[in-house]
């Protein structure tokens, strides 16, 4: 009996571990919700000089702006190698690689244009239910077995759904999975954003925005109000909500809107979604009502370019206060007071260019353009940095991939290195 006991014990202890371990997982960009907020605690609150241990790096993925995904033991993120384009699988505990798919050829002309900084994908995979669902520079949609790496359906968002970029960087966005469908933005006036059958690829409902002008660079970020589900994203003159279920447009923001890319993920809570983009555009709170005839969009508050302009990186929400970098190929560091639109705070100093940002356990995690990565407070009355290092970064590429924490493990990729670092306190 005491054996019996024993064992029912450990097997329960098992299962929760395991269902801790799947939800400690990172299996999309910016994370289980798209918040870019880590809900794991007992992390580092300092790093040495040299930053944290580093507990294994792998080298030769190939090139690319990809972040890594992480679920079931596996991570997931895409590259160029040779002439394709394609996904790889590596071993969550190692890094050894499980396989590669070459999901189409190099892209180097998007919507009769010719590709920029054209060193590799820039889309996170994104893993549900044993699939992994990635997309290509030149719109190559593909659905792959998680295991294997076998390609159960593919489409292209140009030829098969009529998209078109907003201007000369490719298909950046990392695809949406709610539900049965999968949620992707073709950026054409008749099929702005498509909802697709995840099991089959099958169109569900294309969502008709006339004048859109094309796909930006963001991903689907979904919100729910008065008991609508609304998927939003950017295109090139205006962020969008459309009716989850129906595909019908409800609402279209267009003064923090740029002509050239309009990049950052929206940021949810509540009703409310702060949006932000650089090329001298600027930021803007939203609050979203319900009306007669679906969802209408309010502006709460705008922030003029000058004060806040979010190129790459985005920003986070922790408690009453979002933090993020400033300025165009700029990071200074920024804390905004999210329903005022109050500027508490803004510092130079810690690394140069963009800053991706990922919060944790009461501390920012800041990658730096230039490769450098600090652990920075989040304190809404002062910046404190409580450690930095550089990344092996040779300055000819940009330092780009936002960072990703799983299981007390900070996971930082480089071009063709991706490294693992051990951040659990």
């Amino acid at each position: 009996m005491l054996l019996r006991t024993l064992l029912v014990l450990t097997t329960t202890l098992s299962l929760l571990l395991g269902v801790a371990a799947h939800e400690l997982d990172w299996p999309q960009f910016r994370g289980p919700q798209r918040l870019a907020s880590c809900p794991e605690t007992g992390l580092l609150k300092e790093w040495p000089t040299s930053g944290p241990k580093l507990a294994w790096q792998v080298k030769d993925l190939g090139t690319g702006y990809s972040t890594p995904s992480i679920a079931d033991g596996h991570i997931y993120g895409m590259s160029y190698r040779g002439n394709d384009e394609g996904v790889w699988c590596l071993d969550e505990a190692t890094g050894a690689e499980k396989w590669f798919t070459a999901i189409g050829k190099v892209s180097r002309v998007v919507s009769g244009q010719q590709v920029g900084y054209n060193d590799g994908p820039r889309s996170t995979p994104t893993v549900a239910e044993g699939f992994v669902y990635a997309l290509g520079t030149g719109g190559e949609l593909v659905c792959l077995d998680a295991a294997e790496g076998k390609i159960k359906w593919k489409k292209n968002l140009e030829k098969d759904l009529g998209g078109k970029m907003m201007s000369i960087w490719g298909y950046s966005e990392s695809v949406f999975v709610d539900g049965d469908k999968l949620i992707c933005t073709p950026g054409g006036d008749d099929a702005a954003l498509v909802a697709l059958d995840k099991k089959t690829g099958a169109v569900v409902w294309k969502a008709a925005v006339p004048g859109g002008g094309g796909a930006g660079y963001g991903s689907v970020t979904p919100i729910d109000v008065g008991g609508k589900r609304i998927y939003m994203n950017w295109l090139k003159t205006c962020l969008v909500g459309i009716d989850a279920k129906t595909g019908k447009l409800l609402w279209r923001y267009a003064k923090a809107a740029n002509a050239t890319a309009n990049i950052p993920t929206p940021v949810v809570h509540q009703n409310y979604v702060f949006c932000s983009t650089a090329y001298r555009a600027g930021s803007a709170l939203l609050k979203l009502v319900p009306a007669s005839d679906g969802v209408k969009a309010e502006q709460v508050y705008f922030i003029e370019w000058q004060k806040y302009q979010n190129h790459h990186g985005g920003t986070v929400l922790v408690g009453e206060h979002l933090y993020g970098g400033h300025g165009q190929n700029d990071g200074r560091l920024t804390c905004i007071e999210f329903k005022s639109g109050k500027i508490c705070w803004q510092e130079r100093g810690i690394g140069t260019g963009s800053c991706a940002i990922l919060y944790a356990d009461g501390m920012l995690y800041c990658r730096y353009q230039d490769g450098t990565m600090a652990l920075v407070e989040a304190n809404p009355t002062k910046m404190v940095v409580k450690g930095k290092f550089k990344l092996p970064y040779d300055g000819g590429k940009p330092s780009w991939p936002h960072p990703v924490i799983s299981k007390g493990k900070l996971y930082i990729r480089e071009q063709d290195v991706l490294m693992c670092f051990d951040v659990k306190g």
